[in-house]
């Protein structure tokens, strides 16, 4: 041994992702007026220069957060159904009430979505990337209707239904002080799909 720590550089991507990672922070800690390029490089310790290394702008940090963010919450959705076994009710209650636990029902999770809704009528980049991250996720709903209900002519609106149920349960409980428990949520998600699909 020679008695000191080598260096080692950090791999480009792993620098990208750091950023990445920091936008999504700053965002949850200062929101969009808070969020800079300096905010951003304090948060992921770099110098401000290499954001604009890896990235056209704030903006375009803020769009690879987003789509970030929605990917983490996907595969937190899949690895729910997943585990669910093959049946096609117990998959599509999965995916629904996997909002209600953790690491999707988080307060920082919150925190960082408002950031971007309130950028989304703003920001045509940041709405259209809003517009397919929740197409994603209701047309993972549909999927797991059409398999637990494959004679409904209309998954579209029931998707969308429970899109809506599912948000504003999401909201309450990662605000804190919820007046329900995550597992009321998960009767009501059961009870709502069942009134609105059989």
């Amino acid at each position: 041994m020679t008695g000191h720590q080598s260096f080692r550089r950090a791999d480009p991507d792993e620098r990208r992702q750091s950023l990445i990672e920091a936008t999504a922070r700053c965002l949850a800690e200062n929101g969009v007026g808070g969020t800079s390029v300096r905010s951003i490089c304090t948060l992921a310790g770099v110098s401000p220069g290499l954001l604009r290394h890896y990235f056209a702008g704030v903006g375009d940090a803020i769009a690879q957060a987003y789509r970030w963010t929605g990917n983490r919450v996907a595969a937190a959705l899949s690895d729910a159904v997943a585990q669910a076994g093959q049946d096609p009710r117990a998959r599509l209650l999965a995916y629904l009430n996997a909002s209600f636990r953790s690491p999707i029902a988080d307060p920082e999770l919150l925190s960082t979505w408002l950031a971007f809704w309130s950028m989304t009528p703003a920001d045509p980049s940041i709405g259209a990337l809003h517009t397919e991250i929740y197409g994603e996720f209701r047309g993972g709903i549909e999927d797991l209707i059409r398999a637990f209900r494959p004679d409904l002519t209309d998954t579209r609106l029931p998707a969308v239904a429970l899109t809506a149920l599912i948000d504003g349960l999401w909201l309450e409980l990662s605000l804190g002080k919820a007046p329900f428990t995550s597992e009321e949520a998960e009767a009501l998600a059961e009870k709502w799909l069942d009134c609105l699909i059989g």
